[in-house]
């Protein structure tokens, strides 16, 4: 079921600076030497490392975001916050089980590790082992149980589970504290949608996914839920907004192999895509399917 699409815009180490809020001398920052010790000015600090890492993670440039994350790791032997960023930059990257060892190792860090517990979780989601993803979500959950994108996070886990019902409940007890959670609203009308209840599943979605501001995902999610129904002129006209007539084909041909499979294997189907991500037929360009309402 699925979270942003990210902007993919590369950053020089001086615009890195700038961003950052480190105009002054100047840091000569190689992904290969971090430290700075190449003659070209200071060791930079920890919390600039922190800013360095955040700026390149957020303008797309994951792996230096890592390795600056990393650096940082090292000049702070004793905080937990740069392997858990680390962590969630390799998410980003769809280096899963890289980021599952940097989240391990924050977890032995004294100091907050909720968010290695958190993305623990969404590690083992995306790997489809709800099983293991229940244990640090529990300890994230002690700490905040009404955080909303924590009951998103269980809500799939039940979903993955075959549990749909409680996955609703959880779903709905999000929404209680963060209405017009879109990712919490999307989940729950695919959630309606893999049990079986159509008509309100499009209910859920539909006010959303129509608006001027609603994303590819929202759209084809609820293309989705027409096609599962049958309603194949609407799934199509949804389609068509953001898919080429190829890959609308494609879809539409998707949705009724779906309709053919027994409740559980299409549940199976549907629910073994990466949490959080578009669910389109296989062979649609991946540019269609950037979107995402996982957190």
């Amino acid at each position: 079921m699925g979270v942003p699409s990210p902007l993919h815009v590369l950053f020089s180490v001086s615009a890195l600076f700038v961003l950052a809020g480190c105009a002054g001398s100047p840091v000569n920052l190689d992904p290969g030497n971090v430290n700075g010790r190449d003659g070209g000015g200071p060791v930079p600090s920890y919390p600039m490392l922190m800013r360095i890492g955040a700026a390149a993670q957020a303008g797309g440039d994951l792996p230096n975001a890592v390795g600056v994350y990393r650096r940082a790791a090292e000049m702070a032997p004793q905080e937990p916050a740069p392997l858990i960023a680390a962590g969630n930059a390799l998410l980003q990257m769809g280096a899963v089980n890289e980021a599952i060892v940097s989240y391990n190792q924050a977890l032995v860090r004294p100091g907050d590790t909720q968010g290695a517990q958190v993305g623990l979780a969404k590690a083992f989601l995306e790997t489809g082992k709800p099983q293991l993803a229940s244990a640090p979500l529990s300890k994230a959950l002690e700490a905040n149980p009404q955080d909303p994108k924590l009951l998103l996070l269980l809500g799939v886990l039940k979903d993955m589970e075959g549990q749909h019902r409680e996955a609703q409940t959880y779903y709905r007890d999000g929404l209680s504290s963060a209405p017009g959670d879109r990712g919490l609203i999307i989940n729950l009308a695919l959630s309606l949608a893999v049990s079986g209840d159509y008509p309100n599943a499009i209910a859920v979605l539909q006010p959303v996914a129509v608006a001027p501001t609603a994303s590819l995902n929202e759209r084809q999610t609820l293309a989705l839920i027409y096609g599962l129904e049958g309603n194949v002129p609407e799934a199509a006209r949804l389609c068509r907004i953001d898919l080429d007539d190829a890959s609308v084909e494609r879809n539409l041909a998707y949705y009724q192999t779906l309709r053919e499979l027994s409740p559980e294997a299409r549940s199976r189907a549907i629910l073994s895509a990466r949490p959080g991500q578009t669910v389109l037929a296989p062979g649609t360009p991946a540019t269609a399917s950037a979107s995402s309402s996982y957190p």
